[in-house]
């Protein structure tokens, strides 16, 4: 009996690109995306968290360098 011709590298990384594709739509096709609404709303939260973690670490550097000047001033003693 004649054995079968193995597919060589080409072809079956083709196979395997096509069945990456293949799934690849699939799968978006079950995505639910979001409304206009949704991303101006999502966008403003994440605009105003990372103005309020912003403003923390503002403080809490300003606080330490304070902190630090002070306690080196207190050190050397002027």
């Amino acid at each position: 009996m004649a054995e079968a011709k193995k597919e060589n590298f080409f072809v079956r990384a083709a196979k395997r690109v096509s069945r990456w594709f293949r799934e690849m739509k699939s799968e978006l096709k079950k995505v639910v995306w979001p409304t206009k609404s949704q991303i101006i709303n999502n966008t403003i939260i994440v605009l105003v968290c990372v103005l309020i973690v912003g403003i923390c670490i503002w403080v809490f550097d300003f606080a330490g360098t304070k902190l630090v000047t002070g306690i080196i001033t207190l050190v050397k003693g002027g």
